[in-house]
């Protein structure tokens, strides 16, 4: 019994032994490398224009204590759908080759282990999974645990707009229209409605994408309040075909103390002692006016004797003075004063005014006569005199004669 034992542990044993110098033969003859030899650095998903190019930022580094020589030729595999390198028909790019089903440009230094890739001749038919490969001599692996999902759309994104600072009058802010370059070489123009001619800057993110940006700094003011900002991004597309064009738009709140204020008398004109008067005080602001209040003018200056946008006041006196104020949390505004007349100031003031008139004539008329009458009293005591003067001196000639 025990030697039917010993058998069957042997014959176990020599099976295990068998199981495992066939696998490892196996794994040697395909030359397999674990899923996990390679690792890139790259976004999990990107999106790309259809007709444009996609700049595929990557950066990869092999698996702790496996040998990777950068002094030997390298080359850089794009891989679809099936990372498994054995499957040619999924192998649309090989930096080894000068023919490739796909267009693609390894435009990073692979001994730098940079693997930043240039896609061109995109279309939705390219909406897929990627794989990077390494081939090298002593080197070869694929980084199944970092695919990409590349999605190719026919529009194309919206720009962005932004604001920094603080929206109030008086304050300077820098405003800003960027949008989303998926492709460097190939950026999208960007125009908008408050500067002509504007060169736009290609910024690179912190995941290695890029970002074309226009921008400008501005004064607020009080017109700036309610203005539509406009900016349009245009991406170029293949040769010969009119580009791809997006537009953003975004209205400017502007903060400012209370403006243009206005007080208004409702009926206008005369109203009799004793009447009703409506007024109202208009003024605009941004934050909306939060009080209004109305003074009086009196012989110590002017006196507060309401609140609120509308007052309502009794004529008893002969006239009255007022103003409206403005409030908000900026700031303050106030009207011009306002005069309020009854019709019986009017009617005393009509008396006066005729009264002026009619002495005004009578006091021409006088004067006119007074001035006519010594006119005539002059001519006509002048005849006499000389008469007088005449006799006198045929008197002394006659005494002399005699």
């Amino acid at each position: 019994m025990s030697l039917m034992a010993a058998l069957c542990v042997n014959m176990v044993t020599v099976n295990m032994l068998l199981s495992v110098f066939f696998l490892s033969g196996v794994s040697a003859q395909c030359g397999s490398i674990t899923p996990a030899a390679l690792f890139i650095t790259a976004p999990k998903e990107m999106e790309a224009l259809s007709g444009s190019c996609l700049l595929i930022p990557c950066n990869f580094r092999a698996k702790d204590g496996t040998q990777f020589d950068s002094s030997r030729e390298i080359y850089g595999v794009w891989i679809k759908n099936d990372p498994r390198f054995s499957n040619k028909d999924n192998v649309i790019f090989n930096s080894s080759q000068s023919v490739n089903s796909y267009k693609m440009q390894m435009t990073g230094n692979l001994r730098e282990q940079n693997c930043t890739t240039l896609f061109s001749d995109l279309d939705k038919s390219k909406t897929k999974k990627y794989f990077f490969r390494i081939e090298s001599e002593h080197f070869r692996a694929t980084a199944f645990d970092d695919p990409l999902q590349i999605t190719v759309r026919d529009s194309p994104w919206s720009p962005r707009i932004n604001i920094s600072g603080e929206a109030k009058e008086k304050k300077s802010v820098t405003i800003s229209c960027s949008a989303f370059t998926s492709c460097p070489h190939s950026p999208p123009q960007l125009t908008w409605n408050l500067q002509q001619n504007c060169h736009s800057q290609i910024e690179e993110n912190t995941d290695g994408t890029f970002t074309s940006k226009i921008q400008q700094s501005i004064t607020l003011s009080d017109s700036h309040d309610g203005f539509n900002i406009s900016c349009s991004a245009t991406y170029p597309v293949d040769e010969g075909k009119p580009g791809k064009t997006k537009e953003t738009q975004q209205t400017l709140s502007v903060t400012y103390a209370p403006k243009e204020t206005s007080a208004s008398i409702s009926p206008s004109g005369l109203v009799s002692a004793g009447s009703w008067v409506n007024l109202t005080c208009s003024s605009r602001a941004n934050p909306p006016i939060s009080s209004f209040s109305w003074f009086l003018k009196t012989k110590d200056g002017s006196m507060k004797v309401a609140e609120g946008q509308f007052y309502t006041v009794n004529m008893t006196n002969m006239t009255e003075s007022y103003y409206c104020e403005a409030t908000n949390i900026l700031g303050h505004n106030r009207s011009s004063w306002i005069h309020l007349k009854n019709e019986d100031q009017q009617h005393f003031g009509a008396v006066v005014h005729i009264t002026v008139k009619i002495l005004g004539i009578v006091m021409l008329y006088s004067t006119i006569i007074i001035s006519e009458c010594c006119f005539r009293s002059r001519c006509c005591n002048k005849p006499e005199k000389d008469t007088e003067e005449a006799d006198y001196v045929n008197a002394v000639v006659e005494i002399q004669a005699s």
